[in-house]
C-alpha cells in the first residue's frame, strides 16, 4: 500500500470556545450555502411522499419512485471529499452509511451501489492510494450492510486541464421498499408527539459546516464512526418501522442536530422543543456531525412500546423532547418560530 503523503493538520475540539451564542451562531448558519433554507438545491421545504397517489413512472425528489412494471424502488446518490487524501476507507465507509442510513429512514432496503473515483490521477502514488483505499472502503462496507457492489473496479476520471482540486467519490445506491405503507417520512407529523435520538452524541465537531463555515477552519479530522454500530443501528430502524412505532425518521447531515429538526419541520410549519445532553458540548451536541445518528417522532401513545424494543435492541437512544406548534425552544430558551426560519426574517 503506498502510503499517505500529507498528514492532517491536527485539531481539538478544545481549541474552540464552549461558551458562544448559539442564536448567533444558528443566525449565521443560515447563509451558509450548503443550509440556507433559501438554497433552492437544500430540503428545507422538500414535500413529503404521499403514497396514496404514486403512480408508474411518477419520480419523488426524496427518491422513491415507482418503476414501470409497478416495483417500489428508492434511489439516493451522495459525494464526498473530505479526507480522501488522508484515510480514503474509512471516508468511503463513511459516505455509505450515509446513504444506506438515509434509504433505511425511509423503510427502504439498501440493494447494491456503484461508484465514481472523479479527479484522480491514477498515474501519481496519491492517486493510487486514494483508489485503493475506496475500493477496500467499499467492499468492506458492502460487506457490513450486505449490499451488492456493482463493480469491483474503481472507476476515475481525470482532467488535468481543471487545475488542483480535491479528489472526489461519488456513489449511487439502490433499494427496493418492501411495503408502500409502511413508507416513513421525514417531516414532523402532529404537535406533542415525542422526539428520540437513536445513537450517541458526541463531543465532536469535525469536518462539520459549523466549524468550517462559522468558525472557518477547514483543516480537522473524520467525525466520530463506527462501523458495527450503524449496523446495529439499521436493524433496529428495520423493527421499529416494521412494527409502526415511528411517526418521522431523519438521519443527522449537515448541520448537525438542529437543521436535522430544521428540515423536519419546515414542511408542516412545526418546531420543537428539545432538551441538550448536559455532558456533552452544547455547540457539538446541536451542530456536530458525527455519524450513526438518526432523530425519529413517536406519538404518545406508542411512546412504551418504542422504549421497550430500543432497550431490548440493546441500541442507545435518548429522549430529546416534542413537537411544538411552531416555536423552537432550546434548553426552555424560545428561538423564535419556524416560519421565521430565514436569514432575511
Amino acid at each position: 500500500m503506498i502510503e499517505q503523503k500529507e498528514e492532517i493538520q491536527e485539531f481539538s475540539i478544545d481549541l474552540i470556545p464552549e461558551d458562544q451564542d448559539i442564536k448567533d451562531i444558528i443566525f449565521n448558519l443560515m447563509a451558509d450555502p450548503n443550509l440556507a433554507p433559501i438554497n433552492y438545491f437544500n430540503d428545507f421545504n422538500e414535500e413529503s411522499i404521499d403514497v396514496s397517489v404514486m403512480s408508474n413512472g411518477e419520480t419523488d425528489e426524496t427518491g422513491i419512485f415507482i418503476s414501470e412494471n409497478g416495483q417500489l424502488m428508492a434511489m439516493t446518490t451522495h459525494a464526498l471529499h473530505h479526507h480522501l487524501d488522508f484515510d480514503p476507507q474509512q471516508a468511503t465507509e463513511m459516505l455509505i452509511a450515509r446513504a444506506v442510513r438515509k434509504m433505511v429512514c425511509f423503510g427502504a432496503v439498501p440493494e447494491a451501489v456503484s461508484s465514481f473515483l472523479y479527479h484522480i490521477n491514477i498515474g501519481d502514488p496519491n492517486g493510487q492510494f486514494i483508489a485503493a483505499g475506496a475500493k477496500k472502503g467499499l467492499e468492506n462496507a458492502c460487506s457490513k450492510f450486505k449490499i451488492k457492489l456493482t463493480d469491483r473496479k474503481i472507476r476515475f476520471d481525470y482532467f488535468s486541464a481543471h487545475g488542483p482540486v480535491y479528489p472526489t467519490i461519488i456513489i449511487s445506491l439502490m433499494g427496493s421498499v418492501p411495503d408502500k405503507e409502511k413508507i416513513v417520512t421525514h417531516n414532523l407529523k402532529n404537535k406533542g408527539n415525542n422526539i428520540f435520538m437513536i445513537g450517541n452524541s458526541y463531543d465532536d465537531v469535525n469536518s462539520s459546516e459549523y466549524l468550517e463555515f462559522y468558525h472557518e477552519v477547514s483543516e480537522s479530522g473524520l467525525p466520530v464512526f463506527n462501523i458495527d454500530l450503524e449496523v446495529r443501528m439499521n436493524a433496529a430502524m428495520n423493527r421499529l418501522i416494521n412494527e409502526g412505532l415511528l411517526s418521522s425518521a431523519n438521519p443527522v447531515g449537515k448541520g448537525g442536530l438542529f437543521f436535522t429538526l430544521l428540515r423536519a419541520g419546515m414542511p408542516s410549519g412545526f418546531g420543537f422543543d428539545i432538551t441538550t445532553d448536559a455532558e456533552v458540548r452544547k455547540d457539538a451536541f446541536l451542530f456536530g456531525e458525527a455519524m450513526g445518528r438518526i432523530v425519529v417522532g413517536v406519538v404518545p401513545t406508542r411512546v412504551d412500546d418504542f422504549v421497550d424494543l430500543m432497550s431490548s435492541l440493546k441500541v442507545p437512544f435518548f429522549a430529546l423532547g416534542h413537537v411544538t406548534k411552531g416555536e423552537i425552544r432550546i434548553d426552555d430558551e424560545s428561538f423564535g418560530y419556524i416560519d421565521k426560519m430565514t436569514p432575511a426574517n
